[in-house]
């Protein structure tokens, strides 16, 4: 029997994330010089991911 798309993981499928997660968008900002340590974690600045 085989599995139904949609229940496939998507690194199965090989799909791209196109959703940073938050240590992801602090290290884009970090990077920038827009964030620095003890800053806080919430209410992050939109990132846009650029490969």
């Amino acid at each position: 029997m085989s599995i139904h798309n949609s229940l496939r993981s998507s690194a199965a499928l090989g799909a791209k994330r196109n959703v940073l997660k938050r240590q992801e968008r602090v290290e884009v900002l970090k990077r920038r010089k827009e964030w620095r340590e003890g800053d806080r974690v919430f209410n992050l600045k939109k990132t846009k991911f650029v490969a």
